[in-house]
């Protein structure tokens, strides 16, 4: 299959001008609206509250480690199909690691991928576990960074 190249445009639009635009660093908020043309779902986003954010709102670092488990699990539930391993349940509690440098700026030291998965049957197991190892070297987004994407997998049974 010949490489293909793929676009994806969202708007990210500023909603925190509380009247002095930006006076000053503490005169407005860090609120944004994040969209996708056709898409029914706005995401409602703003800083990390400790860069003075909404702690309700989600933030960019909460929306890196949220596309990577998401990239992951999409993999992995795609290779699991095709080797026939069935999974019946899903869920990750995925954890990231940032570290602020003087002077500002700053980068991500790595995230944790901590899924929980549920097969059909014992004899999946083993296969269920090594499988994220694949998925991890097909997703997409954990390509893309420069720090480590670990994933700490448990495999449970349906029923057991």
């Amino acid at each position: 299959m010949a490489d293909r190249e793929h676009g994806y445009e969202v708007t990210v639009r500023w909603t925190g001008n509380t009247g002095p635009g930006t006076s000053g660093y503490k005169a407005y908020s860090r609120d944004t609206d994040i969209t996708a043309a056709g898409k029914p779902t706005m995401i409602a986003a703003s800083a990390d509250p400790t860069f003075l954010g909404d702690a309700e709102r989600w933030n960019p670092e909460e929306m890196l480690v949220a596309s990577l488990s998401q990239c992951h699990m999409l993999s992995y539930l795609a290779v699991c199909s095709l080797k026939k391993v069935v999974v019946t349940a899903y869920e990750d509690v995925a954890s990231g690691t940032m570290r602020e440098e003087r002077g500002g700026g700053g980068r991500f030291t790595e995230v944790v991928l901590r899924p929980v998965v549920t097969v059909a049957e014992e004899g999946m197991v083993a296969e269920a576990t090594a499988l994220h190892e694949r998925a991890h070297a097909i997703c997409f987004i954990a390509n893309s960074v420069n720090f480590p994407v670990r994933h700490e997998p448990v495999i449970r049974v349906a029923g057991a």
